[in-house]
């Protein structure tokens, strides 16, 4: 049974922090990532880790600089620490694992 759940998403202010957690569970993924999809718009890709090659990271422009993707793999999370919020990163987050989807978090910026 494969699970994704996501925690840590709420209401913050612009230029605030929030960290994001994801635990999976059923079987352990080698690369996991999160995504975002704000209302009328389409999902996009935000950050990827690997437990291979070094445990690599990938950004989307957007966001590259200020969030920084991590895990913890013998416990198989996930996190997403996001740093300098702008009110354009407002959206459900939504952490990703191979074909498997969590519910998703909501991220609010806004003062």
């Amino acid at each position: 049974q494969v699970q994704l759940v996501e925690s840590g998403g709420g209401l913050v202010q612009p230029g605030g922090s929030l960290r994001l957690s994801c635990t999976a569970s059923g079987r352990f993924f080698t690369a996991m990532a999160w995504y975002r999809q704000a209302p009328g718009k389409q999902r996009e890709w935000v950050a990827t880790i690997r437990s291979r090659s070094g445990g690599s990271t990938n950004y989307a422009d957007s966001v590259k600089g200020r969030f920084t993707i991590s895990r913890e793999n013998a416990k198989n999370m996930v996190f997403l620490q996001m740093n300098s919020l702008k009110p354009e990163d407002t959206a459900v987050y939504i952490c990703n694992a191979d074909l498997f989807w969590g519910q998703g978090t909501q991220v609010t910026v806004s003062s």
